[in-house]
């Protein structure tokens, strides 16, 4: 087992997902509420990933407690970084989408929910990440980026984004 040394930097990071359900040409997407993380901000479906759960769980969990809808047959796109100035915590986020989705759709504490047209998508109001992958999503491809972003967390500073090929009979 590697030791840190005492110079080494602590790095936190956090697992999170995010969910895209989409109807036709339609998101499912919640603007947060007051007091939380990314308030007032446009997103997708999620939070953060338990101990004992997959991610895949989690996503599900997730969209299930901040929408009532159960979700199947979630598409994993692939997974973001975000590093954020002046700290050495981090956040991984799996990116998922789906359109399987069942039961009676119910607000919670979380935020505002919304169907929100492709041609609508609200990016002044969303993480400004967002611009840059939520199109390939709705393009069906898969990636994976890393995105630093500014002390307020309001502005990308830098950022890599590259596309990827699905995994396939992959064991």
């Amino acid at each position: 087992m590697a030791r840190k040394r005492k110079d080494e930097p602590s790095c936190m990071v956090i697992y999170e997902t995010v969910c895209y359900i989409i109807d036709g040409k339609k998101f499912l997407m919640i603007k947060r509420a007051e007091g939380l993380f990314g308030a007032g901000k446009w997103s997708g479906l999620g939070g953060k990933v338990e101990a004992d759960e997959s991610k895949e769980q989690a996503c599900a969990r997730e969209v299930y407690e901040e929408s009532g809808l159960h979700v199947d047959d979630l598409k994993y796109h692939g997974s973001l970084e975000f590093r954020f100035e002046n700290t050495e915590e981090s956040i991984i986020v799996y990116v998922f989408s789906t359109t399987s989705f069942r039961g009676q759709l119910t607000e919670s504490p979380e935020g505002i929910l919304r169907w929100i047209d492709f041609d609508e998508i609200p990016y002044g109001e969303m993480w400004d990440d967002s611009r840059y992958w939520l199109p390939l999503l709705i393009e069906g491809k898969d990636f994976n980026g890393e995105f630093h972003f500014d002390q307020q967390v309001s502005k990308v500073l830098d950022y890599k984004l590259e596309t990827v090929e699905p995994l396939r009979n992959w064991k």
